[in-house]
């Protein structure tokens, strides 16, 4: 039985065993950096990437804007061209129609495209309880698949293993699904290529349906496309009988003069090359070339949702390239298990809560999974803000918000567990509408300092965990002020002199004005 996300635990809990395994961090942190070097030197030869980056996020706006007006020209373009289109409101009912179309051709073996969609709606584990074997054809998510693993990184869903780990998972289990590997297979890179090569191509020759996802649906035409590296999801798109597609529908552009901006951006911020080996593109059927049954399945699962949140719609942008992953410092020594969804790292952490809805541990901590560093904005090749979406995402799980799904409808529930945040919050506000009681509080705890306590009692032990708590001042800004300059910041309107409001948000323990963000 394949392995599936359903059940992993919170952030925190599996981020606090990833991080202990010195072997995964290890293997991270040399491809994250491998990845990302590259990827900087490949952007930098563009003198115009700003500009196309803009023209990406530009493109993806306009199209969400008009997303029902595009799926309709789509879904005409698709059928003219001879191919069947199928409405798929979530991850169930996308199963479903997968599961009933290959069941119709009589067939009981699939090759697969890396597709994260149908990692999203769990298809193989759907095929597999409907007596179909799915057999994964991209060379890492064949990894994943044989050592019945769950993959870690959007574009290199193998990244947590190394070549010697990947060996014994060939020689262990390659038998198992079809042809074994070579008798004293060594970690070679071209040895492993080539026993990879071997075994999928028995899968190719015979197998009579192919599933695989798109990188972009072109409304226009109806065409799909699927970049990659290997040549082996091409061998998936041509041979087959029957093709069906998984795609959410986000992924529509409207036109091949837009699909032309993204075919730039892709690839320097995923594999840091020019331009994909491989850019394989169908439009519906045609006799004599490629499979004579399309079958386009759009999927929704959350999307519209997603799209009705201002803020949050931003991260259907996301063209899937990894940038930000490789650049992620929580990312790097977490992993990509510890998110506990297909989509890893920061776009998992804002695009999972959506489409899932903040509805369980898992989903209501992954917002917190980031420093807010902002790494992942700059190197995003769409300009999704993700810190903005983190921050957004962390009020609506402080405040409760929508969090559980029933049908079409969204449902809201009161967050749980955040009663003495909130507590805490009126507390402050209070304090800070009062500003002798500020004023009182401030000075008492300067002269009870030496009294403090190094970590926080109750819940606030788990953040005292993991930080030093701030040393409370020998006296507070405004006395010093008052003390030092009190003369000469009484006539000036300063802190307690005739300018003076008495308002505490006039400053704050620093010196800054209050007028901007406080923390």
């Amino acid at each position: 039985m394949s392995r599936s996300f359903l059940g992993m635990p919170a952030f925190p809990r599996a981020a606090a065993v990833t991080t202990r395994d010195t072997r995964l961090r290890a293997n991270l942190t040399h491809a994250t950096h491998t990845i990302r070097d590259k990827r900087a030197r490949a952007v930098a030869e563009l003198d115009d990437w700003a500009e196309l980056r803009a023209a990406g996020a530009a493109i993806k706006d306009r199209t969400l804007r008009h997303l029902d007006h595009y799926l309709e020209r789509l879904e005409a373009s698709v059928t003219a061209a001879g191919g069947r289109v199928h409405w798929a409101a979530d991850a169930d009912e996308a199963n479903r129609i997968v599961t009933r179309l290959v069941r119709e051709t009589g067939e009981r073996e699939v090759v697969k495209v890396k597709s994260m969609a149908t990692q999203e709606t769990g298809l193989n584990e759907a095929l597999e309880r409907a007596g179909i074997r799915a057999y994964e054809t991209d060379l890492a998510e064949l990894i994943v698949q044989l050592g019945d693993d769950l993959p870690s990184h959007i574009l290199v869903p193998a990244i947590h293993r190394n070549r010697g780990e990947i060996r014994d998972i060939f020689r262990r289990e390659m038998g198992k699904w079809g042809r074994p590997a070579p008798e004293g297979l060594s970690d070679s890179p071209a040895e492993l290529a080539e026993a990879a090569r071997r075994h999928l191509r028995e899968k190719f020759l015979s197998a009579k349906v192919g599933i695989s996802g798109a990188n972009f649906m072109v409304a226009d035409t109806g065409t799909l496309v699927v970049v990659e590296s290997e040549g082996n999801g091409r061998m998936c798109l041509t041979l087959p009988e029957t093709l069906i597609s998984v795609v959410g529908i986000e992924k529509v552009v409207p036109s091949w003069q837009d699909l032309e901006v993204f075919l730039q951006l892709l690839p320097r911020s995923s594999t840091a090359e020019r331009m994909n080996p491989y850019t394989t593109t169908w439009t519906g059927t045609a006799d004599g070339d490629g499979p004579r049954t399309f079958h386009l399945v759009l999927l929704d699962n959350g999307r519209s949702d997603t799209l009705a949140d201002t803020v949050g719609r931003q991260a259907l942008r996301c063209i899937r390239c990894s940038a930000c992953l490789n650049v992620c410092p929580v990312y790097e020594r977490a992993g990509g298990h510890a998110y506990g969804s297909p989509y890893p790292g920061p776009i998992g952490a804002i695009l999972t809560p959506q489409l899932r809805g903040l509805a369980g541990p898992l989903e209501e901590s992954l917002p917190y999974a980031s420093s807010l560093c902002g790494a992942c904005y700059e190197v995003c090749p769409v300009a999704i803000d993700i810190p903005e979406v983190l921050v957004h995402l962390r009020e609506r799980v402080v405040e409760g918000g929508p969090v559980t799904r029933r049908g079409a409808r969204v449902v809201l529930k009161p967050a749980k567990g955040h009663a003495a945040e909130r507590a805490a919050l009126r507390a402050a506000a209070w304090a800070f509408d009062h500003p002798g009681a500020l004023r009182g509080g401030m000075r008492l705890a300067a002269r009870t300092r030496r009294l403090h306590p190094r970590r926080l009692p109750g819940p606030g032990r788990a953040w005292s965990d993991t930080r030093a708590l701030p040393a409370v001042p020998a006296e507070s800004f405004r006395d010093w002020w008052q003390r030092t300059r009190g003369g000469a910041g009484q006539a000036a309107g300063g802190p307690g002199g005739s300018g003076d409001s008495g308002s505490s948000s006039d400053f704050d323990g620093s010196g800054n004005s209050g007028k901007g963000d406080v923390g």
